[in-house]
């Protein structure tokens, strides 16, 4: 295929192949990532007004959803900060998002995909996939509650250095038990296993959502 750039043949990204993209002009197609204090490296962000699911369950009293942090706060206080995101929502349409991706997470040790927001497609997802799969230094985790986007993925499939994390839908619900790797949400924040808000509110030395061998971690309600 013709790339955008040149004439030249494109590498399936959608960038001309053997030709690294900078930065500079990757944040140009898809905009910038976020880096939040409580993470230790960079996160990405989609607006959470357009979640699937979450946009349903944030009706529902006892929801996970319900009152969401990436509904309110700086995240509406800001005009800039919901532009940004349906900026980045807007970029999954162009065909140079997988490069543009790559070239700002492939220095990262660690990275989380949607620190608000979640999957939009099936093709979303396997974008996502591509992504990690030219990311193999990187450790990629990526919680969600889109089970209908999961329900035909063989776990197998994911990338070795992704970890999608389906997340329950209510406060205090069990694990669900189609997916290998999953979250929840205690009402008792003594009883959940992320240590966050007895260390400054940050993961500190915990890297147990990025790991396969901790199949769920539970976060008090917040």
């Amino acid at each position: 295929m013709k790339c955008k750039e040149s004439n030249k043949s494109c590498h399936p990204t959608g960038w001309p192949a053997g030709r690294p993209m900078k930065v500079k002009d990757a944040k140009k197609i898809t905009g910038s990532m976020t880096r939040t204090s409580k993470m230790p490296g960079l996160s990405y962000s989609l607006p959470a007004w357009e979640c699937k699911t979450g946009a349903k369950l944030v009706k529902i009293p006892g929801s996970v959803c319900s009152g969401c942090y990436a509904m309110k706060g700086n995240y509406t206080r800001y005009p800039a900060i919901k532009a940004a995101q349906y900026v980045r929502l807007e970029a999954l349409k162009d065909k140079r998002w997988i490069a543009a991706m790559v070239a700002q997470v492939m220095r990262q040790k660690f990275f989380r995909w949607h620190d608000a927001g979640d999957i939009q497609s099936p093709e979303h997802l396997q974008k996502i996939f591509r992504v990690c799969e030219l990311t193999p230094e990187v450790k990629h985790w990526m919680p969600t509650r889109e089970a209908q986007f999961l329900k035909n993925i063989d776990p197998e499939t994911v990338p070795k250095n992704l970890i999608i994390r389906m997340s329950s839908h209510m406060v205090d619900q069990g694990p669900v038990t189609f997916w290998p790797w999953t979250s929840t949400v205690t009402s008792e924040a003594a009883g959940a296993s992320c240590p966050a808000p007895t260390q400054g509110g940050k993961c500190g030395d915990c890297r147990s959502c990025w790991n396969r061998s901790t199949p769920n971690v539970s976060y008090g309600k917040h």
